[in-house]
């Protein structure tokens, strides 16, 4: 049966043309490829596969005013994971709802979130190498997505995948500190800035990211701090500078978090404040010396083994440090969003849940913002829908 969906899953991943050729290596029965490569009996420890299934029906507002009602396929995703030998782990998770054209920079499908092995080089340091996780602070960036219904915009405007290295040190038992260098971005820097690069900034030759990240537990592992500073080139004398924090009260039937998260961009790499000059005459153009700031509250109750239910909220600015072109000094946009969800669990420890969310979200534009153009608006949405991890073996 494993290897039955092994097979189909290889085929959506587009390797069949590969299989069908004449294998290099010849099937042994009841051996697995890493144990006839190596040949020294090494074999895989453990492996899991699930897929990741979140739909939808939402209906969405503008200002009180329907624009749409339509169902819809949120996510669906594939994750491996898995270890071999006695210190080697892995992680491979495709996500079928984003394009598979490879990046230039990283030369991987951009549909592939992360592809990762891990070393346990000793009972201190782990080193993580491939495609994974930007370091940052803070839970709603590290939760899995899936376990989310509506992001910040900071968050949600985060190239949060990339490729890269990092390395894990264990100072106790319960703190780590992570040190990482990753690609700042996977594909062209078209991709990267909403209106390109604009042509009076030079190229960056090294585009990455450093961060340092610590995350500590206390109070009988109740408390989770996890803090962190990024910083790396996005052109040439353009910077960008990620301070964030994540502070987590898990307890019982309680979840509750702040988030704090701030980036000071040289070239605005969210596209936040630089979509606010589409309206112009002669087009948008990527906004320079930006800075982003949010503050996200939450706090889940577990009301019964099949019941859970949560608040949250975001408040959000965009502002402009320096001016430059059109782009005046000041604060171009506030955003606030309030969510409330419930959400039924029908079978004790699964993770099948159907969810009911409401969303309302403030776009306040400031002085600058109007006098580009930009108008300020809410945004509504009403959703019902369901989620499942659905374990394949």
């Amino acid at each position: 049966m494993k290897k039955a969906i092994l097979f189909a899953c290889l085929s959506m991943m587009g390797i069949m043309p590969v299989l069908a050729q004449e294998p290099l290596i010849r099937p042994e029965e009841g051996k697995t490829l890493l144990e006839r490569v190596t040949k020294e009996g090494k074999s895989i420890a453990s492996s899991s596969m699930n897929l990741q299934f979140y739909t939808s029906g939402a209906a969405y507002l503008t200002d009180g005013k329907l624009d749409e009602a339509a169902f819809k396929m949120n996510t669906v995703r594939l994750e491996i994971l898995g270890s071999f030998g006695k210190d080697f782990s892995y992680h491979f998770r495709q996500s079928f709802n984003k394009y598979s054209n490879p990046h230039v920079l990283d030369n991987i499908s951009s549909s592939v979130e992360c592809a990762l092995v891990n070393w346990k080089m000793n009972d201190r340091f782990t080193l993580t190498v491939g495609k994974q996780c930007v370091q940052l602070g803070g839970y709603e960036f590290w939760v899995n997505s899936i376990k989310v219904r509506e992001f910040s915009d900071f968050n949600n405007n985060i190239a949060c995948w990339q490729a890269g290295v990092n390395g894990a040190v264990s100072l106790s038992p319960t703190q780590t500190l992570n040190l990482q260098v990753l690609n700042n971005r996977s594909g062209g820097e078209e991709e990267a800035f909403l209106y390109g690069r604009p042509a009076e900034v030079g190229k960056v030759r090294v585009p990455v990211l450093s961060t340092a990240n610590w995350d500590g537990y206390f109070a009988d592992r109740a408390l989770n701090l996890r803090y962190s500073a990024s910083w790396g080139q996005l052109a040439d004398k353009r910077n960008i500078l990620y301070l964030t924090a994540g502070n987590v009260w898990q307890k019982g039937p309680v979840i509750a978090y702040i988030d704090l998260m701030y980036s000071r961009e040289g070239l605005d790499s969210k596209g936040l404040v630089s979509e606010l000059s589409a309206r112009r005459p002669e087009g948008g153009v990527t906004a320079q010396h930006v800075s982003y700031f949010t503050t996200i509250a939450n706090f889940d109750y577990r009301l019964h083994s099949h019941w859970n239910m949560y608040v949250k909220g975001a408040y959000e600015t965009g502002s402009v440090y320096k001016a430059n072109g059109f782009y005046d000094k000041g604060l171009y946009r506030r955003t606030w969003n309030v969510q409330a969800c419930a959400e039924f669990f029908p079978m004790e420890n699964s993770e099948l849940l159907i969810f009911l969310h409401l969303l309302y979200k403030k776009h306040g534009m400031a002085g600058c913002a109007r006098a580009l153009g930009a108008e300020s608006y809410s945004s509504q949405r009403v959703s019902l829908g369901l989620v499942y991890t659905i374990p394949v073996f």
